[in-house]
């Protein structure tokens, strides 16, 4: 049988091209052309937080900004719908999953702060009275609390970090974290950090723990920069249109600081001496760096979204980001950098300015706790049902359950049906512990109830109210966030830098999708707790 022309070319190169030598070249081949398409990998990674920043103010003061915003949002991988999927929706939590990709389910970060049960007090996300604090001396430590002012660490933190990853995989890379609070600079830089840095509101100046820095000192550069005393400098400065507004403490000298516009440029000066002190950017390893914005969150809690205070923060904070930009360029050059910017979470409307534009939402002046309270007496008889409440959460009492013989179901469900026919506390949703450890099912709200909840630490009654609805503030211009609508989950999200394709991109998107997007770029481990997705789409080859 005679064979066609491309038959027969066909067969002879089976016998002539199959060999193995042949076959080891084709394969050298396409593995230098898969190493030549990869990106060379960034020098230093820059995490930046605004506190308390929704997505809204990219495009209400879009105008305003010509420093680093402008640059991130001309010249990075724009993500237009970028949420939270947790409640609640607070720093920790926020910072949390920024550095882990995990849900508080996960991690145990469930708050800032929660009700211990086995020490029966409240303990922050971070504090640890294991640890002493590192650059301030003098201050004395009650064992009995735990609170922001104690010295801090991430032993409470069950995940590794993107930071964690980084260091596993080579002793060269360094990772330093730097906020004006501890928590929003310990939780994303992680356990293994080389440094994590926060304002001591009573010394004036920047301090650590023994948990980065076991003799008790801090770095050479960090000391020097302590040793500047700019607080000092702030203290007396007067905000331009906010005359109102004073920044000396009347019980710590320095506690107003937070509040302020200067607050924000102390830890952008920080973050400058952190990356010529470490040499970030400068070592065999890719290096991170954290920074966290915290004054906007300070301010915008006393004044609401809809302030000037707000957007001026907004404008300035734009100035210091690309100030900060500029100065990391310099050090580590352009192709060796790539920043993420996010926020931890929103902002909810005042109420009164929800009120006056005719929009659902007040101030709760109804106590929740005390109606949980009556109709547990009511109907199981007299006690102190509940052993601790807070944001919305209660923690019942599990000895009283247990002394009257109780299904604690029973309980947590009678207290749940005594709350939603309270009209006078506006419950949106009211979920039990036994739900949630459950599954929960149910739409986007509860599936945020779920990534919140840790059995070991959270509560067992968790009361969501209408959207807009707050509890009383202590002046009427204060304003709050935690829950699983927009305006306190949607925030922004935007990469820049090397190996980042830039442009708008509006398929959404969770907060927790930054850690593995990065340790993908990066080519470390995932991070252990991580549920986001790595997102590959803005990947480049530049």
């Amino acid at each position: 049988m005679r064979r066609g022309r491309d038959q027969t070319f066909t067969v002879g190169c089976y016998a002539v091209c199959d060999t193995p030598m042949l076959r080891f070249l084709s394969a050298l081949l396409i593995f230098q052309t898969a190493l030549a398409a990869a990106p060379p990998k960034p020098k230093l990674v820059v995490l930046i937080v605004i506190d308390q920043f929704p997505n809204t103010y990219l495009q209400r003061f879009r105008s305003e900004y010509h420093g680093g915003l402008d640059r991130l949002l001309r010249e990075g991988a724009v993500f237009t719908n970028a949420r939270y999927r947790q409640t609640p929706t607070v720093t920790a939590a926020g910072h949390s999953i920024i550095g882990t990709g995990a849900m508080p389910a996960v991690s145990g970060i469930i708050g800032n702060a929660w009700y211990d049960r086995d020490t029966r007090t409240i303990v922050t996300s971070v504090c640890d009275p294991h640890e002493k604090e590192v650059g301030a001396t003098g201050w004395a430590v009650n064992p009995q609390v735990c609170e922001d002012t104690d010295p801090a660490s991430p032993r409470r933190l069950l995940a590794s970090t993107v930071g964690d990853e980084l260091k596993m995989a080579s002793r060269d890379s360094r990772v330093v974290g730097i906020s004006f609070k501890a928590r929003s600079a310990i939780l994303p830089a992680g356990h293994m950090a080389d440094g994590a840095f926060w304002f001591d509101a009573r010394a004036g100046s920047f301090v650590s723990s023994t948990f980065f820095f076991p003799d008790g000192k801090l770095p050479a550069w960090a000391d020097q920069f302590n040793r500047r005393r700019l607080a000092d400098q702030y203290l007396d400065r007067k905000w331009a249109n906010f005359p109102k507004w004073t920044f000396e403490g009347k019980i710590n000298k320095y506690e107003r600081l937070m509040a302020s516009p200067w607050g924000n440029e102390l830890i952008e000066k920080m973050a400058e001496a952190a990356v010529a002190g470490e040499k970030l950017g400068q070592h065999a390893g890719t290096d991170l760096l954290s920074v966290s914005f915290s004054a906007n969150d300070a301010v915008g809690h006393q004044t609401g979204p809809d302030s000037p205070e707000v957007e001026d923060m907004a404008r300035r904070v734009d100035v210091l980001i690309g100030a900060l930009l500029t100065r990391l360029e310099t050090a580590v050059g352009p192709k060796n950098l790539t920043v993420v910017l996010t926020a931890d979470h929103g902002v909810a409307p005042v109420p009164a300015v929800n009120v006056a534009r005719r929009m659902p939402g007040g101030s709760l002046r109804a106590d929740p706790g005390a109606v949980i309270q009556a109709a547990l007496s009511q109907r199981f008889g007299e006690g102190k049902w509940i052993e601790n409440a807070g944001g919305g959460d209660y923690y019942l009492d599990h000895n009283l359950i247990a002394e009257k013989k109780l299904e604690r179901a029973d309980v947590e469900r009678a207290a749940a049906d005594a709350l939603l026919d309270s009209a006078a506390a506006h419950p949106f949703r009211v979920y039990t512990r036994t739900q949630l450890l459950n599954g929960g099912a149910g739409d986007f709200i509860a599936e945020s109830m779920r990534n919140g909840f840790y059995a070991r630490r959270s509560a067992d009654i968790f009361v969501l109210l209408e959207p807009g609805w707050l509890p009383v503030m202590p002046a009427p211009t204060q304003t709050s966030h935690s829950t699983p609508f927009s305006y306190d989950t949607h925030v922004p999200v935007i990469f820049w830098g090397q190996g980042i394709r830039r442009g708008r991109f509006d398929q959404e998107i969770a907060v927790n999708d930054i850690a593995p997007t990065l340790t993908t770029l990066l080519e470390v481990g995932r991070p252990s707790g991580a549920s986001g997705r790595a997102l590959a789409e803005i990947f480049s080859d530049n």
